[in-house]
Protein backbone atom coordinates (compact mmCIF):
# COMPACT_ATOMS: atom_id res chain seq x y z
CA UNK A 1 0.00 0.00 0.00
CA UNK A 2 1.30 3.54 -1.03
CA UNK A 3 2.93 4.97 2.00
CA UNK A 4 -0.08 8.15 1.66
CA UNK A 5 -3.29 5.58 1.62
CA UNK A 6 -1.63 3.99 4.29
CA UNK A 7 -0.97 7.46 6.71
CA UNK A 8 -5.28 7.68 5.73
CA UNK A 9 -5.83 4.56 6.89
CA UNK A 10 -4.26 5.25 10.22
CA UNK A 11 -5.54 8.75 10.59
CA UNK A 12 -9.25 7.47 10.42
CA UNK A 13 -8.42 5.35 13.67
CA UNK A 14 -5.24 7.18 15.44
CA UNK A 15 -5.54 9.79 17.52
CA UNK A 16 -4.00 13.14 15.36
CA UNK A 17 -0.88 13.29 17.97
CA UNK A 18 -0.26 9.22 16.74
CA UNK A 19 -0.76 10.18 13.07
CA UNK A 20 2.63 10.24 11.45
CA UNK A 21 3.77 13.02 8.90
CA UNK A 22 4.52 11.97 5.53
CA UNK A 23 8.06 13.89 3.93
CA UNK A 24 7.94 16.08 0.66
CA UNK A 25 10.67 15.35 -1.24
CA UNK A 26 11.70 18.74 -2.74
CA UNK A 27 13.85 20.91 -4.81
CA UNK A 28 13.94 24.52 -3.89
CA UNK A 29 16.12 27.39 -5.78
CA UNK A 30 15.59 30.88 -7.63
CA UNK A 31 16.40 31.71 -10.80
CA UNK A 32 17.96 34.73 -11.40
CA UNK A 33 15.50 36.42 -12.53
CA UNK A 34 13.93 36.36 -9.02
CA UNK A 35 11.35 33.21 -9.99
CA UNK A 36 11.21 30.69 -6.86
CA UNK A 37 11.11 27.37 -7.98
CA UNK A 38 9.63 24.13 -6.30
CA UNK A 39 10.29 20.91 -7.40
CA UNK A 40 8.70 17.88 -6.07
CA UNK A 41 8.83 14.55 -7.54
CA UNK A 42 5.49 12.27 -7.14
CA UNK A 43 6.23 8.60 -9.48
CA UNK A 44 2.54 7.32 -8.28
CA UNK A 45 1.29 8.01 -11.88
CA UNK A 46 2.47 9.19 -15.31
CA UNK A 47 1.22 13.21 -14.69
CA UNK A 48 3.10 16.01 -13.80
CA UNK A 49 0.76 19.25 -12.37
CA UNK A 50 2.50 22.60 -13.21
CA UNK A 51 1.33 25.64 -11.38
CA UNK A 52 2.24 29.09 -10.53
CA UNK A 53 1.26 31.67 -8.18
CA UNK A 54 1.41 35.02 -8.82
CA UNK A 55 1.73 37.04 -5.52
CA UNK A 56 -1.29 39.61 -6.34
CA UNK A 57 -5.11 39.54 -5.21
CA UNK A 58 -7.75 41.70 -4.46
CA UNK A 59 -6.31 43.28 -1.59
CA UNK A 60 -3.37 43.99 -3.80
CA UNK A 61 -5.56 46.39 -6.25
CA UNK A 62 -5.64 50.33 -6.31
CA UNK A 63 -8.83 52.64 -5.33
CA UNK A 64 -11.21 52.64 -8.20
CA UNK A 65 -9.45 49.63 -10.06
CA UNK A 66 -11.09 46.64 -8.28
CA UNK A 67 -11.53 43.52 -10.25
CA UNK A 68 -7.94 43.72 -11.58
CA UNK A 69 -6.32 40.60 -10.53
CA UNK A 70 -9.54 38.49 -11.37
CA UNK A 71 -9.59 40.16 -14.97
CA UNK A 72 -6.02 38.99 -15.25
CA UNK A 73 -6.83 35.57 -14.24
CA UNK A 74 -9.11 35.43 -17.76
CA UNK A 75 -6.44 37.40 -19.47
CA UNK A 76 -3.98 35.41 -19.21
CA UNK A 77 -5.45 32.54 -21.10
CA UNK A 78 -6.13 35.01 -24.45
CA UNK A 79 -2.51 34.37 -26.15
CA UNK A 80 0.81 35.63 -25.54
CA UNK A 81 3.82 36.03 -28.44
CA UNK A 82 4.74 32.72 -29.32
CA UNK A 83 1.20 31.05 -28.12
CA UNK A 84 -1.16 33.30 -29.52
CA UNK A 85 -4.51 31.21 -29.46
CA UNK A 86 -6.71 29.85 -26.62
CA UNK A 87 -4.45 28.32 -23.87
CA UNK A 88 -7.06 25.85 -22.24
CA UNK A 89 -8.09 24.91 -25.68
CA UNK A 90 -4.19 24.33 -27.03
CA UNK A 91 -3.33 22.08 -23.93
CA UNK A 92 -6.69 20.45 -23.74
CA UNK A 93 -5.25 18.69 -26.46
CA UNK A 94 -2.69 17.30 -25.11
CA UNK A 95 -5.31 15.68 -22.01
CA UNK A 96 -4.38 18.78 -19.91
CA UNK A 97 -6.48 19.94 -17.19
CA UNK A 98 -6.31 23.44 -17.02
CA UNK A 99 -7.93 26.49 -14.75
CA UNK A 100 -7.04 29.28 -12.50
CA UNK A 101 -8.20 31.15 -9.50
CA UNK A 102 -8.06 34.37 -7.54
CA UNK A 103 -8.85 35.23 -4.41
CA UNK A 104 -7.64 38.31 -1.83
CA UNK A 105 -4.46 37.21 -1.42
CA UNK A 106 -3.11 35.14 -4.85
CA UNK A 107 -3.85 34.26 -8.16
CA UNK A 108 -2.73 31.32 -9.49
CA UNK A 109 -2.57 29.36 -12.98
CA UNK A 110 -2.21 25.23 -13.01
CA UNK A 111 -1.84 22.69 -16.16
CA UNK A 112 -2.05 19.02 -14.88
CA UNK A 113 -0.17 17.33 -18.59
CA UNK A 114 0.97 13.84 -19.55
CA UNK A 115 4.73 13.38 -18.04
CA UNK A 116 5.80 13.75 -21.49
CA UNK A 117 4.76 17.17 -22.58
CA UNK A 118 6.34 18.81 -19.32
CA UNK A 119 8.28 20.78 -21.54
CA UNK A 120 5.30 22.04 -23.68
CA UNK A 121 3.27 23.24 -20.08
CA UNK A 122 6.72 24.94 -18.75
CA UNK A 123 7.46 26.83 -22.30
CA UNK A 124 3.64 27.93 -22.59
CA UNK A 125 3.83 29.26 -18.67
CA UNK A 126 6.77 31.06 -19.61
CA UNK A 127 5.62 32.49 -22.41
CA UNK A 128 2.77 34.28 -21.17
CA UNK A 129 4.94 35.58 -17.70
CA UNK A 130 7.15 37.46 -20.34
CA UNK A 131 5.06 37.91 -22.96
CA UNK A 132 1.49 38.13 -22.94
CA UNK A 133 -0.42 40.03 -25.25
CA UNK A 134 -2.80 42.44 -24.07
CA UNK A 135 -4.62 44.93 -26.74
CA UNK A 136 -7.58 46.80 -27.05
CA UNK A 137 -9.64 43.87 -28.34
CA UNK A 138 -8.77 40.98 -25.27
CA UNK A 139 -9.79 43.45 -22.84
CA UNK A 140 -12.76 44.63 -24.40
CA UNK A 141 -13.61 40.89 -24.11
CA UNK A 142 -12.48 39.89 -21.14
CA UNK A 143 -13.91 42.81 -19.36
CA UNK A 144 -17.31 41.61 -20.87
CA UNK A 145 -16.87 38.10 -19.68
CA UNK A 146 -15.90 38.83 -16.15
CA UNK A 147 -19.10 41.44 -15.92
CA UNK A 148 -20.96 38.96 -17.04
CA UNK A 149 -19.78 36.13 -14.11
CA UNK A 150 -20.67 38.84 -11.84
CA UNK A 151 -24.04 39.05 -13.47
CA UNK A 152 -24.62 35.14 -12.81
CA UNK A 153 -22.67 34.47 -9.82
CA UNK A 154 -23.37 37.05 -8.16
CA UNK A 155 -26.16 39.40 -8.83
CA UNK A 156 -28.25 36.94 -10.32
CA UNK A 157 -27.53 33.98 -8.02
CA UNK A 158 -29.84 33.76 -5.07
CA UNK A 159 -27.83 34.75 -2.21
CA UNK A 160 -25.26 35.62 -4.43
CA UNK A 161 -25.66 39.15 -3.10
CA UNK A 162 -24.65 38.33 0.37
CA UNK A 163 -20.90 37.43 -0.93
CA UNK A 164 -21.09 41.04 -2.12
CA UNK A 165 -22.13 42.79 0.55
CA UNK A 166 -20.22 40.75 2.95
CA UNK A 167 -16.73 42.53 2.21
CA UNK A 168 -18.46 46.03 2.38
CA UNK A 169 -19.59 45.69 5.60
CA UNK A 170 -16.88 44.07 7.64
CA UNK A 171 -14.29 45.69 6.62
CA UNK A 172 -13.67 49.25 7.08
CA UNK A 173 -13.37 51.83 3.93
CA UNK A 174 -9.99 51.56 2.39
CA UNK A 175 -8.93 47.82 4.09
CA UNK A 176 -7.28 45.73 1.20
CA UNK A 177 -10.49 43.22 2.02
CA UNK A 178 -13.38 45.74 1.63
CA UNK A 179 -14.15 44.75 -1.81
CA UNK A 180 -15.33 41.77 -3.31
CA UNK A 181 -12.58 39.90 -5.41
CA UNK A 182 -15.14 39.93 -8.54
CA UNK A 183 -14.21 44.02 -8.61
CA UNK A 184 -17.43 46.44 -9.40
CA UNK A 185 -18.75 47.38 -12.90
CA UNK A 186 -17.99 50.34 -12.82
CA UNK A 187 -14.14 49.99 -11.84
CA UNK A 188 -14.01 47.50 -14.58
CA UNK A 189 -15.74 49.40 -17.02
CA UNK A 190 -13.19 52.71 -16.40
CA UNK A 191 -10.26 50.15 -16.68
CA UNK A 192 -7.86 51.58 -20.08
CA UNK A 193 -5.26 49.46 -21.78
CA UNK A 194 -2.87 51.93 -20.16
CA UNK A 195 -4.02 50.66 -16.47
CA UNK A 196 -4.04 46.64 -17.23
CA UNK A 197 -0.96 46.87 -18.64
CA UNK A 198 1.00 48.67 -15.61
CA UNK A 199 -0.83 46.28 -13.33
CA UNK A 200 0.84 43.44 -15.20
CA UNK A 201 4.20 45.10 -15.20
CA UNK A 202 4.06 45.89 -11.17
CA UNK A 203 2.57 42.01 -10.55
CA UNK A 204 2.73 40.00 -12.78
CA UNK A 205 6.60 39.30 -12.91
CA UNK A 206 9.13 36.40 -12.31
CA UNK A 207 10.62 38.21 -8.73
CA UNK A 208 6.51 38.22 -8.08
CA UNK A 209 5.98 34.51 -8.63
CA UNK A 210 6.26 31.06 -7.84
CA UNK A 211 6.82 27.85 -9.59
CA UNK A 212 5.60 24.18 -8.45
CA UNK A 213 6.41 21.12 -10.42
CA UNK A 214 4.55 17.77 -9.16
CA UNK A 215 4.48 14.41 -10.30
CA UNK A 216 6.58 11.95 -12.42
CA UNK A 217 9.72 13.52 -14.12
CA UNK A 218 13.83 14.04 -13.74
CA UNK A 219 14.84 16.42 -11.66
CA UNK A 220 17.80 17.43 -13.35
CA UNK A 221 15.92 17.46 -16.54
CA UNK A 222 13.05 19.20 -15.00
CA UNK A 223 15.45 22.21 -13.72
CA UNK A 224 17.14 22.86 -16.93
CA UNK A 225 13.84 22.69 -18.32
CA UNK A 226 12.61 25.64 -16.08
CA UNK A 227 16.03 27.43 -16.14
CA UNK A 228 15.58 27.12 -20.71
CA UNK A 229 11.93 28.62 -20.65
CA UNK A 230 11.97 30.94 -17.61
CA UNK A 231 15.66 32.40 -17.43
CA UNK A 232 14.62 34.50 -20.48
CA UNK A 233 11.92 36.03 -18.67
CA UNK A 234 13.05 39.74 -17.49
CA UNK A 235 12.99 40.73 -13.89
CA UNK A 236 10.37 43.11 -13.02
CA UNK A 237 10.46 46.11 -10.90
CA UNK A 238 9.85 45.56 -6.93
CA UNK A 239 6.00 44.66 -6.61
CA UNK A 240 4.22 47.79 -4.80
CA UNK A 241 3.08 47.25 -0.76
CA UNK A 242 -0.37 47.19 -0.64
CA UNK A 243 -0.37 46.35 2.62
CA UNK A 244 3.02 45.34 4.95
CA UNK A 245 3.21 42.75 6.50
CA UNK A 246 3.81 42.52 10.36
CA UNK A 247 6.69 42.03 11.90
CA UNK A 248 7.94 38.45 12.52
CA UNK A 249 5.97 36.56 14.83
CA UNK A 250 3.38 39.38 14.82
CA UNK A 251 -0.09 39.11 13.56
CA UNK A 252 -1.76 42.31 14.67
CA UNK A 253 -5.14 42.70 13.02
CA UNK A 254 -5.76 45.49 11.60
CA UNK A 255 -9.23 45.89 11.71
CA UNK A 256 -12.36 45.01 14.06
CA UNK A 257 -15.98 45.49 14.75
CA UNK A 258 -16.26 48.29 17.21
CA UNK A 259 -19.93 46.90 18.04
CA UNK A 260 -22.45 44.53 16.92
CA UNK A 261 -23.93 45.33 13.49
CA UNK A 262 -27.83 43.78 11.94
CA UNK A 263 -28.75 44.67 8.35
CA UNK A 264 -31.61 43.27 6.33
CA UNK A 265 -31.47 42.42 2.97
CA UNK A 266 -34.28 41.83 0.89
CA UNK A 267 -33.67 39.46 -2.11
CA UNK A 268 -35.30 37.63 -4.86
CA UNK A 269 -34.84 33.93 -2.99
CA UNK A 270 -37.32 31.74 -1.97
CA UNK A 271 -36.67 31.40 1.69
CA UNK A 272 -35.11 33.71 4.96
CA UNK A 273 -31.50 32.66 5.70
CA UNK A 274 -29.12 34.14 7.99
CA UNK A 275 -25.15 34.17 8.67
CA UNK A 276 -23.16 35.75 11.58
CA UNK A 277 -19.99 36.84 10.78
CA UNK A 278 -16.84 37.59 13.20
CA UNK A 279 -13.33 39.41 12.60
CA UNK A 280 -11.00 36.64 13.44
CA UNK A 281 -6.80 35.70 13.23
CA UNK A 282 -4.83 35.55 10.09
CA UNK A 283 -4.51 32.68 8.72
CA UNK A 284 -1.86 30.60 10.76
CA UNK A 285 -2.01 32.66 13.29
CA UNK A 286 -2.17 31.60 16.75
CA UNK A 287 -5.96 31.25 17.49
CA UNK A 288 -6.68 30.31 13.89
CA UNK A 289 -6.44 26.42 14.05
CA UNK A 290 -8.44 26.53 17.04
CA UNK A 291 -10.99 28.05 15.60
CA UNK A 292 -11.25 25.77 12.73
CA UNK A 293 -11.42 22.99 15.15
CA UNK A 294 -14.55 24.89 17.41
CA UNK A 295 -15.86 24.88 13.34
CA UNK A 296 -15.99 21.09 13.71
CA UNK A 297 -17.37 20.77 17.13
CA UNK A 298 -20.09 23.56 16.80
CA UNK A 299 -21.39 21.98 12.78
CA UNK A 300 -19.42 18.42 11.31
CA UNK A 301 -22.34 16.27 11.72
CA UNK A 302 -25.44 15.66 13.34
CA UNK A 303 -23.71 15.72 16.78
CA UNK A 304 -22.56 18.59 16.78
CA UNK A 305 -23.37 21.37 18.91
CA UNK A 306 -25.19 23.67 16.43
CA UNK A 307 -27.31 21.14 14.66
CA UNK A 308 -28.10 19.31 17.57
CA UNK A 309 -29.34 22.40 19.35
CA UNK A 310 -31.25 23.97 16.49
CA UNK A 311 -32.39 21.19 13.98
CA UNK A 312 -32.71 18.55 16.14
CA UNK A 313 -34.11 19.87 19.75
CA UNK A 314 -35.01 23.45 18.90
CA UNK A 315 -36.21 22.81 15.67
CA UNK A 316 -35.56 26.56 14.54
CA UNK A 317 -33.21 25.68 11.53
CA UNK A 318 -32.97 23.26 8.36
CA UNK A 319 -29.50 23.42 7.93
CA UNK A 320 -26.68 25.35 10.25
CA UNK A 321 -22.87 25.72 9.31
CA UNK A 322 -19.97 26.91 10.91
CA UNK A 323 -16.63 27.64 9.62
CA UNK A 324 -13.30 29.54 9.95
CA UNK A 325 -12.74 30.85 6.55
CA UNK A 326 -9.15 31.82 6.82
CA UNK A 327 -6.93 34.45 4.66
CA UNK A 328 -3.05 36.32 4.70
CA UNK A 329 -3.97 39.29 6.57
CA UNK A 330 -6.94 38.59 9.04
CA UNK A 331 -10.33 35.69 8.57
CA UNK A 332 -13.71 35.40 8.85
CA UNK A 333 -15.48 32.92 11.62
CA UNK A 334 -19.01 32.40 9.58
CA UNK A 335 -22.06 30.70 10.96
CA UNK A 336 -25.17 30.44 8.09
CA UNK A 337 -28.27 28.98 8.54
CA UNK A 338 -31.97 28.39 7.11
CA UNK A 339 -34.95 28.63 9.45
CA UNK A 340 -37.23 25.57 9.72
CA UNK A 341 -40.85 27.05 8.55
CA UNK A 342 -42.21 29.05 11.17
CA UNK A 343 -39.32 30.10 12.37
CA UNK A 344 -37.17 33.41 11.94
CA UNK A 345 -33.83 34.39 11.34
CA UNK A 346 -33.58 36.47 14.70
CA UNK A 347 -34.71 32.79 16.62
CA UNK A 348 -31.69 31.47 15.05
CA UNK A 349 -29.02 34.14 16.27
CA UNK A 350 -30.07 34.13 19.67
CA UNK A 351 -30.08 29.95 19.49
CA UNK A 352 -26.64 30.64 18.10
CA UNK A 353 -25.78 33.02 20.90
CA UNK A 354 -26.66 30.52 23.54
CA UNK A 355 -24.99 27.46 22.23
CA UNK A 356 -22.22 29.54 22.19
CA UNK A 357 -22.18 31.03 25.44
CA UNK A 358 -22.80 28.01 27.05
CA UNK A 359 -19.23 26.43 25.00
CA UNK A 360 -17.24 29.35 26.44
CA UNK A 361 -19.03 28.67 30.15
CA UNK A 362 -18.59 24.83 29.62
CA UNK A 363 -15.84 23.96 26.42
CA UNK A 364 -16.26 20.96 24.51
CA UNK A 365 -15.24 17.70 25.75
CA UNK A 366 -11.45 15.87 25.17
CA UNK A 367 -14.11 13.57 22.79
CA UNK A 368 -15.05 16.76 20.42
CA UNK A 369 -11.75 18.14 20.18
CA UNK A 370 -10.07 15.08 19.64
CA UNK A 371 -12.41 14.20 16.93
CA UNK A 372 -12.23 17.52 15.19
CA UNK A 373 -8.05 17.01 15.76
CA UNK A 374 -8.14 13.68 13.68
CA UNK A 375 -10.71 15.00 11.10
CA UNK A 376 -8.45 18.24 10.50
CA UNK A 377 -5.30 15.87 10.22
CA UNK A 378 -7.59 13.89 8.02
CA UNK A 379 -8.73 16.55 5.56
CA UNK A 380 -4.31 17.83 5.37
CA UNK A 381 -3.34 14.67 4.29
CA UNK A 382 -6.16 13.80 1.97
CA UNK A 383 -5.37 16.89 0.21
CA UNK A 384 -1.87 15.36 -0.31
CA UNK A 385 -3.11 12.03 -2.51
CA UNK A 386 -3.11 14.05 -5.83
CA UNK A 387 -0.02 15.65 -7.16
CA UNK A 388 -2.60 18.69 -7.90
CA UNK A 389 -2.94 18.71 -3.42
CA UNK A 390 0.72 18.30 -2.98
CA UNK A 391 1.39 21.59 -5.72
CA UNK A 392 -1.69 23.55 -3.02
CA UNK A 393 0.40 22.58 -0.22
CA UNK A 394 3.87 23.48 -1.46
CA UNK A 395 2.42 26.96 -2.67
CA UNK A 396 0.44 27.69 0.14
CA UNK A 397 2.63 26.80 2.57
CA UNK A 398 5.40 28.91 0.97
CA UNK A 399 3.55 32.35 0.54
CA UNK A 400 1.87 32.62 3.95
CA UNK A 401 4.62 31.53 5.82
CA UNK A 402 7.75 31.03 3.18
CA UNK A 403 8.53 27.99 3.96
CA UNK A 404 7.22 25.30 1.49
CA UNK A 405 8.01 22.35 3.47
CA UNK A 406 5.44 23.80 6.37
CA UNK A 407 3.57 20.28 6.43
CA UNK A 408 4.44 19.36 10.13
CA UNK A 409 4.52 22.76 11.09
CA UNK A 410 0.82 23.22 9.73
CA UNK A 411 -0.20 19.45 11.36
CA UNK A 412 1.26 20.67 14.84
CA UNK A 413 -1.08 23.71 15.59
CA UNK A 414 -3.83 21.10 15.75
CA UNK A 415 -2.71 19.06 17.41
CA UNK A 416 -1.08 21.04 20.00
CA UNK A 417 -4.96 22.63 20.53
CA UNK A 418 -6.33 22.22 24.13
CA UNK A 419 -10.01 22.58 25.11
CA UNK A 420 -8.50 25.81 27.04
CA UNK A 421 -6.89 27.22 23.75
CA UNK A 422 -9.94 26.43 22.05
CA UNK A 423 -11.92 27.86 24.18
CA UNK A 424 -10.06 30.83 24.82
CA UNK A 425 -10.18 31.64 21.07
CA UNK A 426 -14.46 31.03 20.98
CA UNK A 427 -14.17 33.99 24.17
CA UNK A 428 -11.60 36.06 22.31
CA UNK A 429 -13.24 36.27 18.72
CA UNK A 430 -16.55 35.69 19.08
CA UNK A 431 -18.11 38.20 20.97
CA UNK A 432 -21.97 38.77 20.84
CA UNK A 433 -20.89 42.54 21.41
CA UNK A 434 -18.46 42.43 17.84
CA UNK A 435 -20.36 40.65 15.28
CA UNK A 436 -21.95 41.47 11.88
CA UNK A 437 -25.41 39.92 11.11
CA UNK A 438 -27.28 39.46 7.56
CA UNK A 439 -30.77 38.79 7.84
CA UNK A 440 -32.12 37.55 4.37
CA UNK A 441 -35.33 38.12 3.49
CA UNK A 442 -37.55 37.10 0.29
CA UNK A 443 -38.99 39.67 -1.77
CA UNK A 444 -42.34 40.05 -1.50
CA UNK A 445 -44.70 38.85 -4.88
CA UNK A 446 -47.06 41.82 -5.96
CA UNK A 447 -50.06 39.72 -7.39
Amino acid sequence: MPLLASLLALSLSAPAAEIPVPVLRTDIFTLSNGLQVILSEDHDVPVVHVEVWYHVGSKDEPAGRTGFAHLFEHLMFQGSRQHDRDYILSLQEIGAVVNGSTNTDRTNYYERVPAEELPRALFAEADRMGWLLIDEARLGNQRDVVRNERRQNYENRPYGAVRLALPELLWPEGHPYAHPVIGSHEDLEAATLSDVRDFFRAWYTPNNATLTVVGDFDPAEARTLVERFFGPVPRGPDPPSRAAPPPEGVRPLPAALSGAKEVTLTLPVPVPKVWIAYLTPALYAPGDADLDLLADVLSDGDDSRLHTALVRERKVAREVQAMQSSSQYQSVFLVQATPSEGHTTAEIVAAVDTVLADLSAHPPTEEEIEAARAGAVRHILEGLGTVAGKSRALQSYNHFLGEPEALDRDLERYRTATLASVRKALQTWLPPDRRLVIHVQPQQVTP
